[in-house]
């Protein structure tokens, strides 16, 4: 089955086709032609995700899927959340890290939550898909992998950052591969 992932982040690209396997064959959005910015404006994660799938099936007529995500800070009541990839004012991802590490420069409270939504459109037909990790924001990065806020986020139960650990290792707990994998068992059921 082919799919259009809508998104042009190399990273997520990786960590998708590393879950996605051989059944399925994953296109980009320039494989589909598709140069276009992708609208993100509907202020949720889980409407920017809606957004951006509907774009490329209304366009383009390829089944695909998008998503975003967004790191959700309990003391900052939610921030960086939609605006997580911009929250200085850049996609910068150290600029992003400063800022956030600033705004909790007082705070005790570090609790924090990666949340991914997945909207696949199949055949015209939409369906979503969500995935959470749970940690703290360290004070300071730690770890030279992943992207984003990788460094400074320990999720819960584990001793180390998304970016000490490796692609496999994180794309077995990350917010991103739970929302990934519930879409993986819908699409198996699909195809049989």
């Amino acid at each position: 089955m082919e799919l259009c992932f809508a998104t042009n982040n190399e990273h997520k690209l990786e960590e998708v086709a590393a879950k996605l396997g051989g059944a399925f064959t994953l296109k980009t959005l320039l494989d589909i032609g598709c140069t276009d910015e992708l609208p993100e404006t509907s202020g949720t994660i889980p409407g920017n995700s809606r957004q951006k799938a509907d774009y490329v099936w209304t366009h383009f007529g390829v089944s695909c899927f998008a998503d975003d995500s967004g790191l959700e800070v309990e003391a900052l009541h939610g921030e960086p959340g939609v605006d997580s990839a911009h929250y200085s004012g850049s996609r910068n991802h150290a600029q992003n890290i400063q800022k956030l590490l600033a705004n909790l420069a007082n705070e005790k409270n570090r609790k924090a939550r990666f949340v991914t939504v997945f909207t696949l459109v199949l055949h015209g037909v939409e369906h979503q898909f969500e995935g959470v990790v749970n940690g703290q924001i360290l004070h300071e990065p730690q770890g030279t992998g992943g992207f984003g806020y990788d460094p400074i986020f320990l999720p819960d139960g584990h001793d180390q950052t998304f970016a000490q650990m490796t692609i496999d290792e994180k794309g077995l707990i990350s917010h991103r591969a739970q929302a990934l994998t519930k879409m993986i068992v819908y699409l198996t059921k699909q195809i049989k």
